[in-house]
């Protein structure tokens, strides 16, 4: 496995956010199903795209990726009956958004799917989709094993819909990509209360750019009418606040970065990384879309932080917790951190418990007590996981001695400019090879 060892320093300048992998995902499903061509800007060949791009292919759909655009060609009348002969096959990597956005697209045209992933992509929860599938007739196949094998055949009805939503949003937002496409109308109902509720804001947003309509009836309940059509558009991907935390915490603990490009109005829920770094004590500023985040005293008084509503930032905003001396800091509801590329909450307190961080790991969150530095000269482990490798990358540079950090190359599956962007602002590295960046 591929090794480098990053050396100490602050980072500082300014970089412009990389495109919202969130976002992407979501318009390049709403162009593959209208009838018309779609052409997306500012878009990155990260893996997880990559993998959504080629099952909508599956589906019929032509996504061309350019170096200015992508154009997307809808697949033409994705519904019509009987749909393609033969089963299709999905390889979703480790991509769960890519597997719960399409795995019910398949069934609503009528497609028999194999849907296929690496890594720990089996594990994730998919249970409210087995569960509505099967009790439709829909024939449902998992293959037991390392990575994901599913077999999915059958056609999807309109009816209602009912599934739990403290699992994850993503099972929410993949009807609601699906049921518009039924004959007739659906009722979505929530058993429970919605977690993640910003990122089933982002669909419903894409929904209505695409001319879709999805009608609210209540938090838990959404009556989606049948037989509708897709619009194709245009669009430039927004900034994404979740890649953008990183530099941000990286300015926090050094010498400020400001990340451009990021939209004040984003519906993003990764956005509320702005507020938590202030509470936590730190100097953010906005303007004019860019975000720049700089030292500033520890507060007074005890922090906790929500992770419900924003899992994938909580890594990075437990480094930005570590280094506050006398501060504790608690982070609840995070257990669906454990599900992710790895258990994300153990791997936080281990890796940077090895740096010398106060943290204490919780059934469903985290403990910290902040210290005044952390240590280095180590070894430390991404787990595989592009969001641990960012973050204890912008560890390492704050480090009092050089660190080691396995298999850094796993960032592409988010971030594929990353390390370019590490390196425009300071960050270097040295490689297995001896070389330095």
């Amino acid at each position: 496995m591929k090794e480098i060892t990053i050396l100490p320093g602050p980072l500082r300048g300014t970089i412009q956010a990389p495109p919202s992998k969130s976002q992407a995902h979501r318009a390049l499903i709403c162009a593959a199903l209208a009838a018309g061509v779609s052409r997306l800007s500012h878009m990155e060949a990260s893996d997880d795209i990559l993998a959504t791009a080629a099952g909508l292919r599956a589906l019929g759909a032509a996504v061309s990726p350019g170096p200015e655009e992508w154009v997307v060609h809808g697949a033409e009348n994705p519904t019509a009956a009987g749909g393609s002969s033969g089963q299709v096959q999905v390889e979703c990597g480790e991509s769960g958004s890519t597997l719960r956005f399409l795995l019910p697209l398949f069934p609503a045209c009528g497609r028999a799917a194999r849907f296929t992933g690496r890594g720990r992509l089996g594990r994730r929860p998919l249970e409210p989709y087995r569960d509505i599938m099967r009790a439709q007739g829909i024939h449902w196949q998992e293959e037991k094993g390392e990575g994901l094998s599913l077999r999915l055949s059958g056609r999807l009805r309109p009816g209602v819909f009912s599934l739990p939503g403290d699992v994850s949003s993503q099972f929410v937002s993949g009807l609601c990509f699906a049921l518009p496409l039924l004959a007739g109308e659906s009722v979505l109902h929530l058993t429970t209360e919605l977690e993640s509720a910003p990122y089933l804001d982002l669909t419903l947003a894409a929904l209505r750019g695409a001319g879709v309509v999805i009608r609210s009836e209540g938090p838990r309940s959404y009556r989606i009418p049948g037989g509708q059509t897709y619009q194709p558009r245009d669009l430039r991907i927004e900034g994404d606040y979740s890649q953008a935390v990183f530099f941000l915490v990286a300015g926090a603990l050094g010498s400020g970065v400001t990340v451009a490009g990021l939209d004040p109005a984003s519906r993003q829920g990764d956005r509320a990384a702005l507020a938590i770094l202030a509470r936590l004590g730190y100097r953010v500023t906005e303007q004019a879309g860019a975000v720049t985040c700089a030292p500033g005293p520890p507060p007074a008084a005890a922090v906790e932080i929500d992770a419900a509503p924003c899992p994938d930032i909580i890594p990075a905003l437990a480094l930005a917790a570590a280094l506050r001396p006398g501060l504790t800091t608690t982070i609840v509801r995070a257990g669906r951190l454990r599900l992710k590329e790895c258990d994300r909450l153990r791997a936080t307190a281990t890796e940077l418990g090895a740096l010398g961080a106060d943290i204490e790991e919780r059934e469903d969150g985290l403990v910290i007590r902040g210290v005044s530095r952390l240590l280095g000269d180590l070894r430390l482990d991404s787990h595989g996981d592009h969001r641990m490798a960012m973050t204890l990358a912008i560890a390492a540079r704050v480090a009092t001695r050089p660190v080691a950090l396995t298999d850094p190359d796993c960032v592409r599956k988010s971030y594929p400019g990353f390390w370019t962007d590490f390196a425009a602002l300071g960050g270097r590295w040295t490689t297995e090879a001896g070389g330095e960046v």
